[in-house]
């Protein structure tokens, strides 16, 4: 074969190769025209706009048999996700705080936990999340409730108990959300006051916790929603959705408002549940977010409230709400 013949072969090649190359290009380019890039979720626009971090209460007895099933279920959603221990576990990781373990030392433990937290991720987030190692969180509906408060009031939420004081204190099972500002207050201005805050390792947590908020001037906030059902729980979700016919039960001598827990009374939007064992994790958490029933659209959109300046506290429900994507959208234009 010629020399010339060689160079018009490559040269025809090298034309039908272009032409298929600007025929796939061009069809991509009219592809992405006609589809626009997928948009983020309005859970993850939530996850960058409300930073929640979590802290996990556990022992080094339960490292394995709960906190690493918290790790894989709703822990993975927090913004941030601690686990405080006496021992050092890579696996989770913990933070290890040297202190005695055991129920007698929670308060202690509580407050070494809410320290180390101001100290390394005051900043790094807007609201600080305790659990215990069988609470089991949707950290995307706490991000819900969460939206129309400004992290710089000093208010924090749970589940409502009336005993005590005169505001209520939050069930620590259920677990409770400090605001920033709670959280500044707690430990810059209560911890070092024994007149705030209870000195000394032990005491029930959320009770000491509840003391020091009341005395600090920390709002105890509702976290029921618009409707008045409850979102925050102590118990098992069997419990709250089919309640024992028992108004002797510890609970409703409790419970800070007049509720009658049912299945049409638990909300649609519930943030969290106590005494829920690693099996159930995973069950509800392939409930919240895998299964889909056929035929059913789980497109409408919630309503978020108008969002509240720091310093104001006004419960859900008493203004009128907007649509998601409207709040969103006026936030990043």
């Amino acid at each position: 074969m010629s020399r010339n013949s060689i160079y018009e072969a490559r040269l025809l090649w090298a034309l039908i190769v272009g032409t298929i190359a600007g025929y796939i290009i061009t069809e991509i380019l009219s592809y992405r025209a006609e589809r626009p890039m997928e948009q983020p979720s309005l859970a993850e626009q939530l996850k960058k706009e409300v930073r929640v971090l979590c802290w996990v209460m556990t022992h080094p007895g339960n490292h394995k048999l709960r906190a690493l099933h918290v790790k894989r279920t709703w822990g993975k959603r927090c913004n941030i996700l601690l686990f405080m221990s006496s021992q050092l576990d890579d696996e989770l990781p913990t933070v290890k705080l040297n202190l005695t373990e055991g129920r007698n030392y929670l308060w202690m433990k509580t407050k070494s936990a809410f320290k180390y937290v101001y100290n390394n991720y005051y900043n790094d987030s807007d609201w600080f999340f305790k659990a215990d190692d069988d609470t089991f969180a949707v950290i995307e509906n706490m991000r819900y409730m969460l939206y129309r408060y400004n992290s710089e009031t000093p208010v924090y939420f749970g589940c409502k108990f009336k005993k005590y004081f005169k505001q209520g204190f939050m069930s620590g099972g259920a677990g409770y959300i400090l605001s920033r500002e709670a959280l500044r207050r707690f430990v810059v201005e209560g911890l070092s006051n024994p007149k705030i805050c209870k000195s000394g390792p032990d005491g029930s947590e959320d009770l000491m916790i509840g003391l020091c908020m009341q005395n600090l001037n920390v709002t105890a906030g509702d976290s029921r929603d618009a409707n008045g059902n409850g979102r925050m729980y102590p118990l098992y979700p069997s419990f709250h959705l089919h309640p024992p016919d028992n108004k002797t039960f510890w609970y409703w001598n409790y419970a800070f408002y007049n509720t009658t827990d049912c299945f049409s009374c638990v909300a649609n939007t519930a943030i969290s549940f106590h005494y829920v064992k690693p099996n159930e994790m995973y069950e509800y958490d392939y409930f919240i977010y895998t299964l889909r029933a056929y035929g059913l659209t789980h497109n409408q959109e919630l309503k978020l409230p108008t969002k509240l300046a720091a310093g104001e506290y006004k419960p859900e429900g008493t203004e009128t709400a907007k649509s998601t994507s409207e709040a969103l959208l006026n936030q990043t234009s």
